[in-house]
């Protein structure tokens, strides 16, 4: 994870094809109806094996991106740099994605905001071969459109910490009273602890006295 408290904003080309309406077409293989923005016409390569291109654009972020401590805030901007090119299968992308990060310190509890980038590549075929039972775990064009969603969908949540900090050497919360022991500072205490074994004892009333 990159400086806890630094802040991205994503600058990049628009979306380039005035065809690709605000939802796209349903992917085969993805999450439902994808957002046009992830959505790249590949009849430019015109499946000609070699042929390739490259496309920057700047999309925004899905819902769902994250859980728990750490999330990518839907519709927040995402940094596209790709590279399409056409393979005997179909299409191979190669690309990158940077976008914001935003959730909690797993020690302090204290909000955080970061970036993540993510490196991926995927194939996308034409049409699965006949009898290929793994083509459900495959991705695949719809026609002449790639559905890159998914992909970057897989690529970001497998990259989001599990314990995102604000920084490395958060000392986290005092486990007595839950101040933050950044600010308390190195001499933070509650004195001398009573060893639990004798917890018993201080319930004791010593001025009770046993009558005779």
């Amino acid at each position: 994870m990159s400086n806890a408290n630094g802040k991205y904003v994503a600058r990049g080309m628009p979306a380039a094809h005035g065809h690709e309406a605000a939802q796209g077409p349903r992917s085969p293989h993805g999450h439902g109806r994808a957002s046009g923005e992830f959505v790249f016409d590949m009849r430019s390569l015109g499946r000609r094996p070699g042929s390739s291109r490259t496309e920057k654009r700047t999309a925004h972020a899905p819902e769902g991106l994250g859980s728990g401590l750490v999330l990518v805030p839907a519709g927040a901007d995402v940094a596209l740099d790709l590279r399409f090119e056409a393979v005997s299968e179909g299409v191979l992308v190669t690309g990158s994605a940077v976008t914001r990060l935003t959730g909690e310190c797993a020690r302090c509890l204290d909000p955080l905001t970061s970036t993540s980038e993510v490196s991926f590549q995927e194939l996308y075929r034409y049409l699965p071969d006949p009898g290929d039972d793994e083509a459900d775990e495959e991705r695949f064009l719809d026609g002449d459109l790639l559905d890159l969603e998914p992909a970057f969908r897989d690529a970001v949540v497998l990259a989001l910490p599990l314990s995102p900090l604000c920084r490395e050497d958060c000392p986290g919360l005092c486990a007595e009273c839950g101040a933050r022991l950044a600010e308390a500072g190195p001499f933070h205490g509650h004195g001398e602890e009573l060893d639990p074994r004798w917890g018993p004892l201080r319930q004791l009333d010593v001025s009770d006295r046993v009558e005779d």
